[in-house]
């Protein structure tokens, strides 16, 4: 609970950076080895901070902050004598402007020592160190460095150099190492085709508007709830009270403060993508925090199934208040902010699953604002709308059990939800628990117990007896029923595929219908594919064939949208099986490196560096450091040796003639051999 209260802290205290701003680097770290005896050294750490900015210590308690820490890879050849100890020299302790507590922390320089006993001179200590800097009005999030400290030859260098000790050199020509050749980067791309397939702005637009509806959907669902519902009428019969045109310019504006409110909480997450284009791809994927978001979901439901209320710390609910005292336009933002805070229990587990499904998506920080301002949107307008014509509140029906009713089947909606998380997080891990066979099994029973609620058979804490069925209820039903009868039938097998039949509502939500116990296909569609790409390179040089090169990931829903959907027609399979050498990296892969690629590289940014500790980071940097874009599913069509792009690449591509003509395209291309494109 402590993790989850400070996160949520950090979330708001970040939302004093706009979406734009300048990427800011006030620490830089230096690492020391300083020899004792023959077998005795110590590993110094020192942050050189800027003027005005701040680190914070190790030892922090309860919810501020995140404390300096210092993780170390495990070696027996080490042995670690007691643990990280701070220098005092630069240490204050104050009451901290930002978080409002009091803390400890370093200004212009921090310095920290572990000692240690090697038994090996050839050994070397690596791990990370987990900062975080603020100055008096801002926070920077949460930083990682890594760090390596070799003790045949004792120096230091600055972390703007390499973030590690110099004796780990970064490779300056990594590519041979990671990918069994020398790629080169595209600087220019012309074809004679005729078409043009890329995804356009406008395609962009459409998706954005699509994830604002989605937000505004989530908003009118959160209008329906007990906690909101019963405020429309007298919130603006508040506003309207004294039946003057202020009055209806405070609701109005209460209205867009809701709006605003919700807006602001999408802020942070362009700082993060700013900060690293990657970030949002390592959020997403990264199996821990699918499990929190899998047990946070569960949670949700529960609370919706009314066995506990969630609630934010009282403290906030009473500064809000306080603020609408001031009158005015800042007291109606203060009126707009108490609603967010009070209605939290009913609106939180929506926008949680609107934020959770923004980060996994491909569209990062710029969907979650566009599906937060939807959200925010559809629960202004009422207060504003009502505020103008009053007497239309007279119609609206009177509060009662179909509000809890409404709260109990979204419980069942975040129940659902839950389980991609957990599908996520297994598909990543390579667990093999959560197949398809397993994952429709479970939401069918999910489906069958929510219409035995609708039906009154199943009943929770809040639950009054159902004397009649109304119409509503009644579609519901229907609908409930319908879908159970609709995930039955993904257990229909394909006999063209050697796989189920993708269902389309699903695809994204579960997880691929080649992850199968009965049917296992580790290829989309029993296609012949290659998951390495110097060995899929080889096999084209081979048989001659160009290579469609397909970025993607396990946890990626329009690459399960283009894989069930768009490939399996006749004729885009056909040109996939049979003309082209099939390549697929999956950039959200957990599985390790081998040590000896687990190397250094520069950004594609340009700022710094950082480290490929597994196969997703290899395949993202690949795609970012010589296609520069890290969205997915991302096509690329290359001749066999793997060095000429053939016509302009593309990403998700729903219409089956748009995808069509981009492969007939690269195969044109590479036929004529006309076509080529300057590779730098």
């Amino acid at each position: 609970m402590r993790f989850f209260l400070r996160s949520i802290y950090l979330f708001i205290v970040f939302l004093s950076f706009s979406s734009n701003a300048q990427i800011l680097e006030p620490v830089s770290w230096e690492f020391e080895t300083v020899k004792i005896t023959d077998t005795e050294y110590e590993l110094v750490f020192t942050a050189d901070i800027d003027d005005k900015w701040s680190v914070y210590s190790q030892f922090i308690d309860g919810l501020g902050p995140v404390p300096t820490t210092f993780e170390f890879d495990e070696n027996s050849k080490v042995q670690f004598v007691e643990s990280v100890i701070e220098d005092e020299n630069n240490r204050v302790t104050e009451q901290d402007p930002v978080f409002g507590i009091v803390v400890s922390k370093f200004y212009s320089e921090a310095k920290f020592t572990q000692k240690v006993i090697i038994k090996d001179i050839e050994t070397s200590v690596s791990g990370y160190l987990t900062f975080m800097t603020c100055d008096d009005t801002r926070c920077l999030p949460p930083t990682d460095i890594d760090f390596r400290f070799e003790f045949g030859a004792i120096n230091s260098s600055k972390n703007d150099d390499l973030n590690t000790n110099s004796n780990s050199k970064l490779v300056q020509d990594p590519n041979i190492l990671l990918y069994g050749y020398e790629p080169q980067e595209v600087v220019s791309s012309t074809n004679n085709c005729n078409t043009e397939v890329s995804e356009s702005s406008s395609e962009k637009s459409k998706t954005l508007f699509s994830i604002f509806g989605l937000g505004f959907i989530g908003g009118l669902l959160a209008l329906l709830t007990p906690c909101v519902f019963p405020m429309i009428p007298l919130t603006v019969s508040f506003f309207t009270k004294k039946n003057d045109k202020k009055g209806v310019y405070s609701a109005l504006l209460y209205g867009f403060f809701i709006v605003l409110v919700y807006l602001l909480l999408s802020v942070p997450f362009h700082l993060l993508d700013s900060v690293n284009p990657d970030i949002l791809n390592e959020i997403s994927t990264n199996v821990i925090l699918n499990i929190i978001f899998f047990l946070i979901f569960i949670f949700f439901a529960f609370s919706f199934f009314g066995y506990y209320e969630l609630t934010l710390p009282s403290s906030w609910v009473d500064k809000s208040t306080k603020g609408e005292t001031f009158g005015g336009v800042l007291g109606v933002f203060f009126m707009a902010l108490t609603l967010a805070v009070v209605s939290f229990s009913c609106t939180g587990p929506i926008l949680g699953s609107l934020l959770a499904s923004s980060i996994t998506s491909d569209g990062g920080a710029w969907q979650l604002t566009a599906g937060m301002g939807g959200f925010g949107v559809a629960l202004g307008l009422p207060f504003a709308l009502f505020a103008m014509f009053p007497k239309v509140l007279l119609n609206l029906p009177k509060s009662g059990s179909w509000l809890n009713t409404i709260k109990v089947v979204l419980g069942f909606v975040e129940l659902a939800l839950a389980l991609k998380f957990l599908s996520n997080a297994d598909l990543v891990a390579h667990w093999g628990l959560l197949k398809i066979e397993v994952f429709l099994f479970l939401w069918f029973v999910i489906s069958a117990c929510l219409t035995l609620y609708l039906l009154g058979i199943i009943k929770f804490p809040h639950d009054q007896k159902v004397k009649s069925f109304s119409f509503f209820r009644i579609c519901s039903i229907v609908l409930a029923f319908s879908f159970s009868i609709y995930l039955a039938s993904g257990f229909r097998f394909n006999a063209e595929t050697s796989t189920f039949k993708p269902l389309s509502l699903l695809s994204g939500l579960a997880p691929p219908v080649g992850y199968s116990i009965f049917y296992p296909n580790d290829c989309p569609n029993n296609l012949d594919c290659f998951k390495d790409l110097k060995t899929g390179i080889d096999y084209a040089v081979k048989v001659n064939k160009p290579i469609l090169l397909d970025f993607t990931g396990f946890a990626c829903v329009n690459c399960r949208k283009m894989e069930e959907h768009i490939w399996p027609l006749a004729r885009v399979d056909d040109v996939i099986r049979n003309d082209y050498v099939l390549i697929s990296l999956y950039v959200d892969d957990k599985k390790s490196l081998p040590e000896k690629e687990q190397i250094l590289v520069k950004r594609s940014t340009g700022d710094g560096f950082r480290k490929l500790k597994n196969y997703g980071h290899k395949w993202a940097h690949f795609q970012t450091e010589f296609f520069n874009t890290n969205s997915q599913p991302y096509y690329v069509l290359l001749n066999p040796e793997g060095k000429e792009v053939l016509t302009s690449p593309v990403g998700y591509t729903p219409d089956e003639e748009d995808y069509l003509s981009f492969l007939q395209c690269g195969l044109e291309s590479f036929n004529s051999k006309s076509i080529k494109f300057n590779l730098n």
